[in-house]
């Protein structure tokens, strides 16, 4: 049975375990979650701030590929777009491994390690080798850094579902880790160019990329570490037993499985999938460069508008957690894109009736400008809130379902998906740019608008995000895992449990 002075296990009301995250009073239909204190959980999700320092550097690869391994820029294209293929690959592969054991110890602080180590021991080659040692041993190079980023990127994904299951608490879980993805990058990469850049004439050097390694790589060691004692607690094999009952073991029919009969999965995935194609569509430079730098002149205020959208989008990820508690993360995911569908087309609409090149200059243009930006920005935080609860509900739905604890696969699982599918951004973006005449060449800031890049950088700027919204309300019209069916499902698998031990 479950003891409320153990880690990781039911607690009762108003038990001492928990005391900064008190447990729901009366929980719907008499179920009682697991809680932990709110310090824990901002120091288990420290391994999102660890994961975007290697991010922040990874933003320089193709620099380390042509700088110190000699690497022609467009060789290095192809080898970073078929390691996007290569980590899919992968992912199923270690979510697998990860799945069927369950070390005495636990094995989320396990694989965390492991996959810093292989990381770093990467990213130290990459960035301090300057032998210039060719594409074959760049792309070895490479490759051994996914397989350590993916083992990382798994066990740091399994840890929300283990550490709570409340569906009031668990929002907030994505929305710290949220805060971490967004704060960290932006503080490093100004670093990077405000601090090191300068220090070698505004040059990617050798030294400069060796440089920018040794000062991240123990910053994530940090991380590393503080995410490890948040986790402490929870990880460890007994809990996995008693979270998971006696699951059936893991095997690599499992992913089939869960894509075949497991059909909230199948719409989270369709909704988050589509989403995420859109937003890397959009996020391309080439379409940066057309809709900011071509049809509104500036490239820089292009820059200033996004990093500034970001941050009172950050004070609504808590809005979006509580709401997400309250009403449920499917109702919270279909408001936000309802009015992100509104608020994007006020903003074609807005585009199309005056000339771009006014709005930087404007003070009235640019403040209607950002106002809209800012909605857009803040409706999809709350999607992304609401995708990390879905994500956890999913994993005890695949139990109750199957009898099978997947949290590894379900992540793996997506991130093939996820990498498959999104690897189209650059196409789509590219092609899209064709139409309007840039086949030999790219778009460059200098370059005079015209009608047809107009329509070519709306439409992938702020229609393909309509597009990829309007999919996802379809599939959440379909996705069965409301507030009150994940009070049965929890309800489910603890009556399961129960029943094991007794």
């Amino acid at each position: 049975m479950h003891h409320a002075n153990e880690p990781g296990s039911t607690a009762a009301p108003n038990a001492s375990a928990a005391p900064s995250a008190p447990d729901i009073p009366t929980a719907p239909g008499g179920v009682v979650y697991r809680r932990a204190p709110y310090g824990r959980i901002i120091l288990a999700q420290c391994s999102s701030a660890m994961s975007m320092t290697f991010y922040t550097l990874i933003t320089l690869i193709s620099y380390a590929a042509n700088v110190n391994y000699g690497v022609a820029m467009g060789v290095a294209g192809v080898i970073l777009t078929g390691a996007r293929v290569f980590d899919g690959i992968v992912n199923p592969a270690i979510a697998l491994v990860m799945d069927r054991i369950n070390p005495r110890h636990g094995k989320i602080r396990l694989f965390m390690c492991v996959g810093w180590l292989i990381s770093a021991l990467a990213v130290l080659a990459l960035y301090t080798w300057s032998a210039q040692g060719g594409a074959v041993l760049f792309a070895l190079v490479y490759a051994l850094y996914i397989v350590g980023n993916a083992t990382t990127d798994i066990a740091c994904n399994m840890a929300p579902n283990i550490i709570t299951n409340d569906p009031r608490q668990r929002p907030m879980v994505g929305v710290i880790g949220t805060i971490f993805a967004y704060l960290v990058p932006i503080v490093l990469t100004l670093v990077i160019t405000l601090g090191i850049l300068p220090r070698f004439g505004n040059e990617y050097t050798s030294s400069m990329l060796a440089t920018c390694a040794l000062a991240y790589l123990p910053l994530s060691f940090v991380f590393l570490i503080l995410s490890m004692v948040g986790v402490s607690k929870v990880d460890t094999a007994e809990n996995y037993r008693r979270v998971a009952g006696n699951a059936e073991p893991v095997d690599v029919h499992d992913m089939m499985g869960l894509l075949r009969g497991n059909k909230p999965f199948q719409m989270y995935l369709l909704s988050c999938v589509s989403s995420k194609l859109s937003q890397q569509t959009m996020s391309q430079a080439i379409v940066s460069t057309v809709v900011f730098g071509i049809l509104m002149g500036s490239v820089q205020f292009g820059s200033i508008m996004s990093a500034v959208t970001s941050l009172p989008a950050l004070f609504v990820a808590f809005a979006a957690g509580r709401l997400c508690g309250r009403l449920g993360s499917r109702e919270v995911s279909r408001g936000a894109m309802r009015v992100a569908i509104l608020a994007t087309a006020a903003a074609i609409g807005f585009c199309l009736a005056l000339n771009m090149r006014d709005i930087p200059r404007d003070p009235v243009l640019t403040a209607a400008f950002f106002v809209l930006m800012v909605v857009i920005s803040a409706m999809r935080m709350c999607m992304t809130t609401a995708d990390g609860a879905m994500r956890a509900d999913v994993i005890d739905y695949e139990l109750s379902r199957s009898g099978k604890y997947l949290p590894g696969v379900v992540a793996a699982t997506y991130n093939f998906i996820d990498r498959l599918i999104s690897s189209l951004a650059t196409t789509i973006a590219s092609l899209a740019v064709g139409l309007a005449g840039y086949v030999a060449t790219a778009p460059q800031p200098t370059d005079a608008p015209t009608p047809e890049l107009k329509v070519i950088g709306l439409a992938l700027y702020f229609g393909m995000p309509i597009a990829s919204w309007l999919i996802g309300l379809a599939a959440m019209k379909r996705y069965s895992l409301t507030r009150e069916r994940m009070v049965e499902v929890q309800r489910e698998n603890a009556e399961h449990r129960e029943q094991q031990e007794a």
